[in-house]
């Protein structure tokens, strides 16, 4: 590629981003004191256009992606949607999509995508899309509803491929290993009874041990041997933590050695754990973003599912902006870590940057034990794999990255 094409590709970039205000001060620098676009970027600048070129109202998106300057725009109002939605999905990679999307309904109000079954089955299903969709369920009309479901199917499903092996491999891996199996598998080998056992075929001009018989470690365990529970707060600005722990949840509902429960709350709890248990798209509809916060009445409630502490994990998903009896929250958790419970508080579990919080409690509560920290959902398995092998778990996520 020549320097000239460097310059020209450059130069377009800037006019994608600028909008069409940028026309003059650009061509200038251009071949020949002009700067076209091609077809493609002519749709690709309609497209921004419709969202980023300001006509009087708004600002400008802080997105870095996608943002915008002021710049010329006609027709808003009478933008197809569908063709939009489908020009924005040819012409943009995949991340920039889902920005797009989201400013388009933050922006413009947009809120149509998810009312009209053939534009919402136009949109990329993401985390922001779905947490707009779920917050928004009790407006959506009755002939949008199979739709919107169908979207928030993709997006669970893709969710639980990403993190499934992982999770079912961290929880397996942390397993006691107590009976031996006769299958054969490397990462199972009992290196030490098969050595013991061995000793006598001991080939003393080779000096090596010539095994007669390997022994495995039987990584089947005995069914719901330990107890997991999810306390999930399901305030409005949880919306990315609330999914991600819902799909996760449901991950463990489907491992035969784990029991498990799945709560959510806001100033009244719910238990979701069938519905997560048969199908975790119904749990995700079964909550309601928004409302105020009380962990003390959810740790409460889901004291009653402790039956053997030591073989406990509890992990609450809140920012713990506590609204109910904070002192009252503190004690429990205490005397939930003395009992022998593993129990970890996850800030957020999302993809985004550091989450605002409450310091104060979260300090508090790492003292009594509970550390709390952001989480990736990419590093839970390894926590949770920490947990159930009783590692400390604030070094853990040190280690691991956690914020």
């Amino acid at each position: 590629m020549t320097n000239e094409h460097i310059e020209e590709h450059t130069l377009t970039r800037w006019r994608l981003i600028l909008g069409q205000e940028a026309d003059a001060a650009l061509s200038g620098y251009g071949e020949g004191g002009q700067l076209s676009l091609t077809d493609e970027e002519r749709v690709m600048d309609a497209a921004l256009a419709a969202i980023y070129d300001e006509t009087g109202a708004g600002g400008t998106s802080g997105k870095a992606a996608s943002n915008r300057g002021k710049g010329a725009g006609s027709g808003h109002g009478s933008l197809n949607l569908s063709k939009w939605l489908g020009d924005v999905r040819s012409f943009f990679p995949e991340d920039v999509v889902s920005i797009i999307q989201s400013d388009a309904m933050e922006r413009k109000g947009w809120k149509q995508l998810l009312f009209e079954p053939e534009l919402l089955a136009a949109v990329k299903p993401d985390i922001q899309l779905v947490g707009t969709l779920l917050s928004l369920k009790g407006k959506i009309p009755e002939k949008t509803k199979e739709t919107a479901r169908m979207l928030v199917k993709a997006l669970v499903d893709d969710l639980v491929k990403l993190l499934e092996t992982d999770i079912r491999r961290a929880v397996t891996g942390a397993l006691n290993k107590r009976q031996h199996s006769p299958l054969p598998s490397l990462s199972g080998l009992d290196w030490k009874l098969t050595i013991q056992r061995n000793l006598k075929h001991y080939d003393q001009e080779r000096r090596i041990i010539i095994p007669e018989r390997f022994y495995y470690f039987d990584r089947a365990r005995r069914s719901k041997e330990w107890t997991v529970i999810v306390d999930i707060d399901q305030s409005g600005s949880m919306a990315d933590s609330v999914i991600w722990a819902s799909v996760i949840g449901s991950i463990f509902a489907s491992i035969p050695a784990l029991n498990t429960r799945v709560v959510v709350f806001d100033t009244e709890v719910v238990d979701l754990s069938e519905q997560c248990a048969n199908d975790p798209v119904d749990m995700l509809f079964g909550i309601q973003l928004g409302g105020g916060t009380d962990i003390n009445k959810s740790v409460k409630y889901c004291e009653q599912f402790i039956e053997e502490p030591k073989k406990t994990l509890f992990i609450i998903v809140s920012d713990l902006y506590e609204n109910g009896n904070q002192a009252a929250l503190v004690r429990r958790m205490r005397e939930l870590r003395e009992s022998g419970v593993r129990t970890m508080t996850l800030l957020a579990l999302s993809d985004s940057g550091k989450p605002s919080y409450d310091e104060r409690l979260a300090r508090q509560l790492s003292r009594d034990g509970t550390p709390c920290f952001a989480c990736t959902p990419a590093l839970l398995p390894a926590l949770v794999e920490g947990a159930l092998k009783g590692q400390d778990l604030g070094e853990l996520a040190k280690r691991l990255g956690a914020q």
